[in-house]
Order: structure tokens, then sequence, then C-alpha cells
């Protein structure tokens, strides 16, 4: 037990790349207690939802620490309960050796019960040490989840200036043409291009961060995330921009991060576009009211399905698994505004 679970601590706390078995001793749970949530959040009143998901992320994280100290916890005692007779005085059954275990992880011994034998003693050394470690891991994990946590709600919030909230695609085109600003849409492009490296990196090292919701009404990293890939796929497909090698540099990366989420959570593939004809030619009619030339409606159709077929299931099924709130082409694109006497703010 116990060397299962250092073997799984440093595989997910301390070796910082993705592996497909991380938290093998409570994936389950995990995913449990997910679902659990997931309930919970259908009995709560509409204004909470929000609110009641945005803890599942931290208490995940001090949920996965605490399994482990159980386990380990309850490791250590087998080693004391035999070896009882090196203790002083000899625990009367399994449960003392538990409680001598449980003071000594944490550590708070009492001097109740007093290692009195070699071997004894270095279960009780070891376990101490294990304790102070594990206490180690939780501060440094914790720093470095908030700190990937901020990084990646930077770029959500400043994309809310041009994208609305919740985001959209078309909005970024729109907003751009409209200001007259067509050196901020390659910019965009760029920075979210290094934001899609940095997630791709930090949430697959630690899966936990997908959890940790935005802490701003009507968004969410993964809306601003499918508002950006759109924004992509409507300038290589359908208009013409001075933006197309970002554009096309930034699809491949975001491509790559859809891919990858797809694989560790193991959703089925589909090649559903998401988007019906009707709503691409709408966007095709704005994006000509502000200005840009846009191309044939067939052709662009065509060139648009192609490429976003390559991201829209991902993005839809994290959509369904977060329970993120709706936004334009992701989910079920039905906005309803979940923070009552709030008036939402430009969307499409």
């Amino acid at each position: 037990m116990i060397l299962i679970t250092f073997y799984d601590l440093f595989k997910s706390v301390v070796l910082p790349r993705p592996a497909i078995n991380k938290f093998v001793l409570i994936r389950r749970a995990f995913f449990m207690l997910w679902n659990f949530w997931l309930w919970a959040n259908e009995r709560q009143a509409p204004s909470r939802r929000e609110g009641w998901l945005a803890t599942f992320g931290p208490i995940a994280v001090l949920f996965m620490f605490a399994t482990w100290g159980m386990i380990l916890m309850v490791g250590y005692a087998f080693i004391i309960d035999g070896l009882r007779d090196e203790v002083r005085p000899v625990p009367g059954d399994f449960w003392e050796s538990l409680y001598f275990s449980a003071t000594t992880l944490v550590p708070l011994s009492y001097g109740d019960l007093v290692p009195d034998g070699l071997g004894a003693r270095l279960t009780a050394v070891f376990e101490s040490a294990t304790g102070v470690g594990i206490a180690a891991l939780v501060i440094t994990l914790l720093f470095s989840l908030y700190e990937a946590f901020q990084r990646r709600e930077e770029l959500v919030v400043t994309l809310d200036a041009i994208a609305g909230a919740p985001p959209s695609g078309v909005q970024i085109l729109e907003t751009v043409a409209e200001r007259q600003m067509p050196g901020k849409l390659e910019e965009t492009f760029d920075e979210w291009r290094a934001w899609m490296a940095a997630v791709l990196e930090s949430h697959l090292a630690y899966p936990v961060l997908f959890y940790f919701r935005s802490s701003h009404d009507n968004e969410a990293w993964l809306n601003s995330f499918g508002a950006v890939m759109d924004a992509v796929a409507l300038v290589l497909s359908a208009v013409d921009g001075p933006s197309q090698g970002s554009a096309k540099l930034t699809l491949t990366i975001g491509n790559h991060l859809v891919e990858d989420m797809v694989w560790y959570f193991g959703f089925e593939r589909s090649e559903d576009v998401g988007v019906e004809r009707v709503e691409f030619d709408q966007a095709l009619e704005r994006l000509e009211k502000v200005g840009y030339k846009v191309h044939d409606g067939d052709k662009a159709w065509e060139h648009f399905s192609r490429i976003r077929a390559k991201y829209a299931f991902g993005l839809n099924s994290m959509a369904r698994r977060f329970a993120i709130i709706p936004a334009q082409w992701i989910g079920d694109r039905s906005y309803i505004p979940h923070r009552p006497g709030r008036v939402p703010r430009r969307t499409t």
C-alpha cells in the first residue's frame, strides 16, 4: 500500500508530464465525486450553480491528498501492528496501531505509545518523514496550480473586451473590424497560441486544473478557447485578411490541445461540425456588413466544416463533461444568464 501510494504521488505530483494512468489509486473515486457534484448541482438554485461547481477544483486537490494520506496511514498501521511487541505499551488491537500511525503521520504524537524496538523506531521515523513530505507537496502543488490558473485566466478576461461574454469567434472578427484594429487580430492569435501551449503543458501534467472554473460571470476558459478557434477557422476559410499565417499556426497548436484532451478523457471521436449551415451563412452576413471580403458561400462552408470538424467534438465533449456555461457554437448554444439581475453583455 505504501509503495503503490508513493509511486502514485511521484507520477501525479512530482513528475510534471502527462500520463494516462495518473491518479490510479483514486481515479474512480475522483470521477464519482465529480458525478456527485453534478448531481447536487442540478438541485441547486440557478443563481448558485456556478459557485457550487467552482468549489470542486480546490476540494478535489484536498481530496486527493487526504486519500493518499489515509492509505499511507493504514499501510503504516499494518506495519506497526506487526511490530506491536516493539511498542510500549503494546497496542491492544489494530485500532490502537492505527491511532499510533495517525499521530505519527501528522505528526501529533502525545507519547502515550512509544516505539521501543529498532523496527518500530525506523517505521515511526519513516512515517513522520512521510507526513512532512506530503505537507510540503501539498503546499508546493497548490502554489503551482494557482499560478497556472491565474496565467490561464489573464487572457480569458482580456479576450472579453473583443469577444464579449460569453465569447464569440464571430464577434472577435466584428470588433477588430469595427474599431479598425487589423493588427489586434494577429496579436490575439499570437497571444492565444502561447496560451494554448501553456495550457497543454500545465493541464495535462495536472489534470485537476481542468476542474478549476473561471472566476468571472459569463466566462469560461473553454468557451474563450473555442471562440479563438472559431475566429481562426473563419479567417482561414471564409474571409480575406492579413492574419492567415498566424491563424494557421494557432490552429495547429489548438488542434494539438484538443487531441490531447480527447486522449486523456477518452472521448469518442466525431466528425460533427457543430454548426448549422444557416448559422454559418448568418455569420458571413455579419462579417460582410463590417467590411470583410467574404468567400463564396459553398466553398467557404466546405473549408470551414473540414477545419472545425477536427476540434468541435472535443470542445463540445469537454463542455458537457464540465457543465460549462453555453456560448455561441459551444455546448447547447442557448445562453441563459446564470446570475439573475445581471444584464448580459453583447452576445450572439
